[in-house]
């Protein structure tokens, strides 16, 4: 899979229209839309935001020193509803927010826990990207089936030190306003943004957070009955957690995350508090 082509809605989509004409399907329930002009920059572009997606950041904590001098730990940490429900509490424990999604509680616990087990340096600037998707946010939407990258990444910045002095709420405030941050308009400069620069977003001192837990791959039935479960083989960049649906009614949320091994213990004490 390459972003160029499509994200993770299209491959969710391409695989179960796959596995419905496996089972002999004339018609697809989905049927793909092809025109990609939709999202062609504009001429000339436009870049109305400050895209810090893409700025680079100084490596003031020696992290690569860290991750190349340390076997790389893999992990998964489950999240059943009572837990989820739990992180969303200390999301809104600390009165910055009136609501959260439990992406953004999550994200934010994650972000925070994540700074402190790998002992950044308190003036270290600390990068979150996330995927947020476009289609209902274009202005008009993006037609039912459209096949290409209709994600866009959004961003909040931080300096560890200021991170951690907060509460979780305060993380999970900073990815509830990148969220809101995803208009028409921010979508659109950051498509002129790529036209003009061709840059690719910076991963020093990042963490990229990936959602799969709203990708229905259980629908991908090829005649021999629904899958058991579903998700990567394995993760793309060091920099990157993984949160992927859980159980039958997929409401516990896996988090999959690999780091160095003095920095795994210290996250799983973290985890282990909740």
């Amino acid at each position: 899979m390459n972003h160029c082509m499509f994200d993770g809605l299209g491959a969710m989509e391409f695989v179960n229209s796959w596995a419905e004409m496996a089972r002999g399907a004339t018609e697809l329930t989905v049927p793909p839309f092809l025109d990609r002009t939709l999202l062609r920059a504009r001429d000339p572009p436009t870049i109305s935001f400050p895209h810090r997606e893409f700025e680079e950041i100084a490596d003031a904590s020696g992290m690569a020193a860290m991750y190349g001098g340390q076997e790389l730990i893999y992990r998964s940490f489950s999240f059943d509803p009572d837990r989820l429900e739990r992180v969303r509490a200390l999301a809104l424990a600390g009165g910055d927010l009136d609501r959260c999604t439990t992406f953004e509680a999550l994200s934010g616990l994650v972000w925070r826990a994540r700074t402190a087990a790998l002992g950044l340096a308190p003036d270290q600037q600390t990068k979150l990207l996330f995927a947020v998707d476009g289609r209902r946010r274009f202005v008009p939407p993006l037609p039912k089936g459209y096949f290409g990258n209709g994600i866009v990444l959004t961003n909040a910045l931080a300096a560890a030190g200021d991170l951690l002095a907060e509460p979780v709420s305060h993380a999970a405030g900073m990815v509830q306003e990148a969220v809101r941050m995803v208009t028409d308009e921010y979508m659109r400069s950051a498509v002129d943004y790529f036209e003009a620069t061709r840059a690719r977003p910076s991963l020093a001192s990042t963490l990229l957070i990936t959602t799969w837990s709203r990708l229905a791959f259980d629908g991908a039935d090829f005649g021999w009955g629904e899958p058991v479960m579903s998700g990567p083989v394995t993760l793309p960049e060091k920099e990157v957690i993984l949160f992927l649906a859980h159980g039958k009614e997929r409401k516990s949320i896996n988090v999959l995350l690999g780091l160095p091994v003095s920095a795994m213990d210290a996250f799983k004490d973290l985890m282990d508090e909740i």
